[in-house]
């Protein structure tokens, strides 16, 4: 089930700007850089008195959207309370091809290096760019990333992305470019890495999300890549218009639009995770279910965030349409039965009243509607029961192949 309604004109023509005769480059995997909490940092041997990581690799796998022939990577020390400072690291293809794989094709494994040097200090909020790698890769396809830290950070604020969905490896040594890490430790977490970048070609588009834990993909499957977004990027790659479009997941699980929670706001990071991101033409806007789901369950808490939601949504929308990126708006999914919900329904009618908002508003370049997507016909407060983690908020991977499915198309045909 799907509805949009385009309400602007045709798609932005080109990737945003570069010098005359400069390479043009396009994000086609990012992870939004968060601080790791402290259940979220390396497990024991790999955190010490004064830090993490020291003498260990960290190795990880990333899900690419786009192909390119070279690749640059990003890492970020956005949140890191100390210089990072990376001693080596590599890239390869994950043995087999596997999502979380802790083996590589030793063949395929290549340095990377940072302004020509193969170590490098990212200093405490920066982030630092790659050299171009001559790694080619296939769109849809998994990579491997492997860094080595002698020293460790000193410090036990690091930056990280805590729901990678995705299984990475830690181990004592430095095994950067080892084909395999038997006896690695296992977690559920990516860090340092931000983004992969590669040269876009004529017809590459980036289309970047803005969203919370449904798009995080909170009940999608450990290294199973069946988020929402990763379900869309196979349904626009199987339509001839859209096969060169990547899909730049810049969800964090918890995040609010209006204040910060776990991260910063939606409107605090909008420039780091949206506006900033090499080649985006559209962005998707698809959270405001937390902000209302921890607003006080009174009319006037509940007629205040939804005030602020609106406003919100309207500052978004002028900051990239300054950029030339155009916005789609996604209406907020049920949470009928969950923890947000309540007895009277207030906070349900203020769901119900921001929906309203962004699909008659004229505010967005077009509307995806997600609650008609996975809401229960009986029962239009709740989600579908065969889409439903459980906690009747988040979905499973049969409810992410609904919104994936609800996206039109078209919206993303330049």
């Amino acid at each position: 089930m799907s509805s949009a309604v385009t309400v602007r004109g045709s798609a932005a023509e080109a990737v945003a700007g570069a010098p005359p005769g400069a390479e043009r480059w396009a994000v086609s995997w990012t992870s939004t850089p968060q601080q790791a909490a402290p259940e979220q940092l390396p497990p024991t041997p790999f955190i010490w008195g004064g830090g993490v990581l020291a003498d260990s690799t960290l190795r990880q796998t990333i899900r690419v959207s786009v192909p390119g022939e070279r690749i640059r990577l990003r890492l970020s020390n956005a949140f890191g309370g100390a210089p990072l400072p990376i001693t080596a690291a590599s890239v390869a293809l994950p043995e087999g091809g596997r999502a979380g794989a802790s083996a590589i094709r030793r063949d395929s494994a290549c340095p990377v290096t940072f302004s020509g040097r193969s170590s490098v200090v990212v200093p405490v909020g920066a982030h630092l760019v790659s050299d171009p790698i001559a790694l080619p890769v296939a769109a849809r396809s998994n990579l491997t990333v492997s860094i080595y830290l002698a020293q460790g950070q000193a410090s036990h604020r690091i930056t990280s992305h805590p729901g990678s969905r995705t299984t990475s490896h830690l181990l004592p040594g430095d095994h950067a470019t080892a084909a395999a890490l038997p006896g690695a430790t296992a977690v559920e977490h990516w860090y340092f890495l931000s983004g992969l970048e590669v040269p876009a070609g004529p017809a590459t588009r980036v289309a970047a999300v803005l969203g919370d834990s449904l798009t995080d993909g909170r009940g999608s499957t450990t290294d199973g890549n069946d988020r929402w977004p990763d379900q869309l990027v196979d349904r626009l790659h199987a339509y001839g218009p859209t096969a060169h479009v990547a899909v730049a997941n810049q969800a964090t699980g918890g995040n609010r639009v209006l204040d910060d929670g776990l991260g910063p706001s939606a409107l605090a990071r909008l420039d780091r995770d949206v506006l900033a991101q090499s080649g985006v033409t559209w962005l998707v806007v698809f959270e405001g279910v937390n902000d209302i789901g921890t607003a006080e369950p009174t009319e006037a808490a509940q007629r205040a965030v939804g005030t602020d939601l609106v406003t919100a949504y309207d500052q978004i929308v002028t900051r990239a349409h300054a950029q030339g990126i155009r916005v789609y708006g996604a209406t907020l999914t049920p949470f009928g039965g969950s923890d947000y919900d309540d007895r009277a329904g207030i906070r349900e009618a203020t769901r119900q009243a921001v929906n309203g908002w962004i699909r008659g508003g004229g505010r967005f370049d077009a509307v995806i509607d997600f609650d008609a997507a996975v809401r229960d016909p009986v029962s239009p407060r709740h989600l579908l029961p065969m889409a439903d983690t459980g906690d009747h908020l988040h979905l499973n991977p049969a409810g992410y192949r609904l919104l994936a499915d609800a996206v039109p198309a078209r919206l993303f045909a330049g």
